[in-house]
This record gives structure tokens, sequence and C-alpha cells, in this order.
């Protein structure tokens, strides 16, 4: 897919310090116009804040929220998972003639083809150091508010609260015990943060949708049922069997899929 430049204005964008000079893109731009929630943390979030971000992020996504993220290692990850590559939108820290981190290049593809992928970065563009910085205002200016679902004192994804402080967009965390993600836990001691302590009722908050009661057919559960093998499964679904087990809707036991 060719790399092309967006030729509109994209309104929340204005709350950046600046707005950006170009845009690049390559997917579904009418993602752009949908109401969005921005997702971040860190890349080595515990199985918690794993799970947690990838039932906030599905939930949200089934109720009509697109949801953003950085297209990192961890949490941003988890997040356009669980949101489902065709509602999801990814600002990248390079030019998109690369998908980076190469981990993330299969899901990253994905989302080129069905959601969304943006960039400041022409083609060519390595990754930088503050080229992170730069995407990490964006991804935060396009979220009507920004959740940390994990974050440790002096990371990098406090640079994205800062923006959001500045923005002065509201900040959720999840809540988490002592002496896990100290910086949200910190973000709520400080009153700059409100925790998220029921996600059904944080999703119905936003969307004034019941997820809880909505059953939705899922072709993937479906195929789950006969037990297949691990590797059928990954190859027919790649990103849906992470998701999967991370929110606990399956188990592989001796390389087969079991639904739980």
């Amino acid at each position: 897919m060719q790399t092309q430049e967006i030729n509109f204005h994209i309104s929340e964008l204005e709350s950046m310090k600046k707005y950006p000079g170009v845009l690049y893109y390559k997917g579904d731009t009418s993602l752009l116009k949908h109401k969005k929630i921005s997702i971040v943390g860190s890349r080595k979030p515990n199985q918690y804040a794993r799970a947690k971000t990838e039932e906030l992020a599905r939930k949200l996504s089934q109720a009509g929220i697109c949801i953003v993220s950085g297209g990192a290692l961890g949490v941003d990850a988890v997040a356009h998972s669980g949101a489902r590559t065709s509602n999801t939108i990814i600002v990248a820290a390079t030019g998109l003639d690369k998908r980076y981190p190469s981990i993330n290049a299969s899901l990253i593809a994905e989302v080129e083809e069905k959601g969304l992928v943006l960039s400041q970065f022409a083609d060519k563009t390595p990754s930088t150091k503050y080229n992170f910085v730069i995407r990490n205002e964006v991804v935060v200016a396009l979220g009507d508010v920004l959740i940390v679902t994990y974050a440790d004192l002096n990371s990098g994804t406090m640079r994205s609260v800062e923006f959001a402080l500045k923005m002065k967009k509201k900040i959720y965390v999840l809540a988490h015990r002592i002496g896990e993600s100290e910086a949200t836990n910190k973000l709520l001691q400080e009153g700059k943060a409100e925790a998220i302590y029921d996600i059904d009722a944080f999703v119905k908050k936003f969307t004034n949708v019941n997820v809880t009661k909505e059953k939705k057919s899922d072709a993937f559960l479906e195929f789950c049922q006969t037990n297949p093998s691990y590797d059928a499964a990954l190859a027919k679904y790649p990103t849906r069997i992470f998701e999967a087990e991370l929110s606990g809707e399956i188990e592989i036991r001796n390389s087969k899929v079991f639904l739980i």
C-alpha cells in the first residue's frame, strides 16, 4: 500500500502546540471522524495490565469508539489488537515505508489494510528518540481523553501525560496495587487522573452502551469450539488468538485451543 498525504484539516490536532505541516497515511481516513480515545502505557506491562487493556480496548471498540495508540510494544500493541484492527489508529514515529517495531510488523500491516496508520514523517525517516515524543503528542491530541493503563516513574509514557495536561484532557488510569505502575498511582495521588474501577461502567459513561448485554457473533470463538490446533488458529486468526488468550476467553493445552 502506497503512502499518501492527508489533504484535509483534522480539528483534534488544533490542541497541539503546532499543527503538523504534513501528515501521511495508509488506510481508512474515515476513522478520523469517529469518536476516539487514546490508550498508552509501558512496553512491559504486567499480566493484569495487559488483560485489562485488552478488555478496555475491546469493549470501547464494540461500543463504537476508535482506539488510538502508538503501535509500540506492550500496552500499545494490546490496545490496537483489542480494538480489532478495523477500528484503531496507529500513529507511527517513522516513515510509513517502515513498519516499526519489526516485531509488530504483522499487526501494523493489518491496520494499514483495515484501519489507519498515520505519521508526521516522510518515507525513509528513521526512528529517533525525539520522533517518539512528536508521535506521542499526536496520539494524545486525537483522543477525547487519555487512558494510561500501566507506567513506571520517569517512563516515556509520562511525556504523553504532560501533553494531555497541557491540552486539558481528562486522564484515566487503571487501579493498581502499591508498588506496581507507580507513575499512574502517583497521578491518582496528585489528583491528576481518575481511576477506572469498572470497565463496563466506564464504557457506558462514554457511549451509553451496556456492553455486558451485547452478544455479537464471533467467528473466531465459533472456530475455537472445534478445538483446533494452536498452529491452525494462529494461521487463521493471528491477531485474535493473542487477544483471546490475554482476555481469558481461551486457553492453550497440549498445542490445542479450548474455550473457557
